[in-house]
């Protein structure tokens, strides 16, 4: 019995790497491509970071299942609906696209493998007026002491989420890049940790962040403060 396994990265690409929904839209449109040389079925839904069935989205991707040939390509539509999500602050959903092999007739012996990829959807209240981008200036470093060991705190005042690329820690000329830097909330504390670094006073941070159309920021650095 021969099993054939694909490799781990999906055959499908969406045009976007993420998706930022304005609340004054009815919907979004992205594209959906098969570059490979086989024909899948495609589900594509939207849900929760909890990435369940049941918790009820704001949300409906048209179609929701599809035929895509190689080498061709689908508009899926991203339509809102009535809800009371915050005005005053960015709510996070994920668009998922998973791709299912059409099995042939000499798969009999094969094991087809359902991939999936999912990428963030960031849903804007049009009360927002400013740019992400300009209040990264407002980011709020420092030094905290928790359960005993030291942790790099950022405080987003702002109402957008912040998704990191880099985070470095600079200080009496070491600079130490942080390994896991996970995406800071609006209006919420994000802690990560120092890999290593001793906490000392004049410390800086450089960082850069994934923009609206999936490019990164100019790198930024900003103080670092120390608890006391």
């Amino acid at each position: 019995m021969t099993l054939w396994v694909p490799h781990s990265h999906a055959a499908l690409t969406i045009s976007s790497t993420r998706v930022v929904f304005d609340s004054d839209k009815r919907n979004v449109s992205l594209s959906v491509s098969n570059p490979s040389n086989k024909p899948f079925a495609v589900q594509t839904w939207v849900n929760t970071a909890a990435d369940d069935q049941a918790t009820a989205v704001p949300f409906i991707a048209s179609p929701p299942l599809f035929r895509l040939n190689a080498g061709k390509e689908q508009h899926v539509q991203i339509n809102g609906l009535p809800n009371t999500l915050p005005n005053d602050r960015e709510s996070l959903f994920y668009f998922n696209v998973q791709e299912l092999p059409q099995l042939q007739a000499s798969d009999t012996n094969q094991l087809n493998i359902a991939l999936r990829t999912r990428i963030k959807l960031f849903y804007r209240p049009v009360e927002i007026k400013s740019n992400p981008v300009d209040r990264l200036q407002e980011l709020r470093w420092s030094i905290q002491h928790i359960d005993g060991k030291p942790r790099l705190q950022v405080i987003n005042p702002s109402p957008f989420h912040v998704s990191f690329v880099r985070v470095e820690l600079r200080a009496n000329g070491q600079t130490v890049t942080l390994k896991e830097t996970p995406m800071a909330e609006p209006m919420a504390t994000q802690h990560f940790e120092l890999d290593g670094l001793k906490p000392t006073p004049g410390m800086q941070v450089n960082f850069s962040v994934i923009t609206d159309y999936g490019g990164y920021t100019a790198p930024m650095t900003l103080p670092v403060g120390l608890d006391s």
